[in-house]
């Protein structure tokens, strides 16, 4: 019985080895020569595509009749994609249009709700038909009334809304040198304005010369400061406007006149903005150079003066003064 055991394990053992001895074979026999073609394993490409095969896939697309879906989906699933995108952009504008309400409710049409960052008024002048790099530009001969006539239309058309018999009709007679405060009234109450009649202004008003001195080689210009809500300017103490060089000899420029004078007065401050001070005329200094040596090319600056002015702000070359270049021929 031990022998038999012994040699059927024997027989076992021997068909096993053999077996492993078959796949070792299998494994390392050489590939045919077919299975080196991978041509054969690349895709197939596909058959090209008719130009009517394609417009009827097209139209299948658009309205299949068969599954009547439209652009690949049924009535209801397109209903169902419309509802929850106009509830959605319903719920968009409304929380929009409730966050507007809010802020226009909490908001006042009349003032600024925070001013603390208004910066000191800036200068601008007239006429300034041409802008240059450093400012603006006025150059003309005396005697050439097409090289002066663009400066005196321009300042012509800002003196419109000043003109006497306008100012009377809307505006109110002033006198003194001391703001005209009206914080007493409603919010929305509308203001009055102090009248400033073009007259004021002498020989640079245009109502006796109407070339403003630049047909005898004595041109006008006009500076005012910029509007600024609520500003009281030079803290009580009136500002004032100096004019001259910035390089050079102050001899060159001559005698400098001012009109009405070289102050703003306080009565026309403080401004209560557009909405209330429907017809709020800004103060204006007219500035006439009189002495002006000809045929030289002059850098002139006005610039304001007095409390809380800046003047000599290296980033903002119009706060609290104005550059341009003066030059008059014969």
């Amino acid at each position: 019985m031990e022998v038999e055991r012994a040699g059927s394990l024997h027989k076992h053992e021997l068909a096993e080895a053999m077996e492993v001895e078959q796949e070792g074979l299998v494994e390392h026999q050489p590939l045919e020569q077919d299975d080196l073609n991978f041509e054969k394993w690349k895709p197939k490409p596909k058959p090209k595509r008719t130009l009517h095969e394609k417009i009827d896939d097209l139209k299948t697309y658009l309205w299949n009749a068969e599954t009547k879906e439209f652009m690949g989906r049924s009535g209801k699933s397109w209903s169902l994609i419309l509802l929850f995108y106009s509830a959605l952009y319903i719920f968009l504008a409304a929380m929009f249009a409730g966050c507007m309400c809010c802020l226009m409710w909490s908001i006042s049409p009349y003032a600024p709700t925070y001013n603390d960052r208004v910066m000191p008024p800036g200068l601008t002048m007239s006429p300034h038909v041409e802008h240059v790099a450093h400012g603006f530009d006025i150059a003309f001969n005396a005697s050439d009334q097409k090289s002066w006539k663009k400066y005196a239309r321009a300042l012509e058309a800002h003196l419109k809304p000043y003109d006497d018999k306008v100012q009377e009709r809307r505006n109110i007679p002033c006198e003194g040198n001391t703001y005209f405060m009206q914080d007493d009234l409603e919010e929305s109450a509308e203001r009055k304005a102090c009248q400033f009649k073009r007259s004021m202004l002498g020989e640079c008003s245009g109502t006796h010369d109407k070339d403003f001195g630049y047909s005898k080689g004595k041109p006008c210009i006009i500076v005012k400061m910029n509007r600024i809500l609520g500003y009281l300017p030079g803290q009580g103490t009136p500002v004032n406007v100096t004019c001259g060089v910035k390089k050079g000899s102050t001899e060159v420029l001559g005698d400098v006149e001012f009109f009405p004078s070289n102050v703003f007065n306080l009565r026309y401050y403080p401004y209560y903005g557009k909405l209330r001070h429907v017809n709020y005329s800004s103060p204006l200094v007219a500035v006439r150079f009189s002495g002006v040596q000809s045929e030289t090319q002059l850098h002139v600056q006005c610039k304001l003066n007095g409390k809380g002015i800046i003047n000599d702000s290296a980033t903002d070359r119009f706060l609290g003064s104005v550059s341009f270049t003066l030059q008059v021929g014969a």
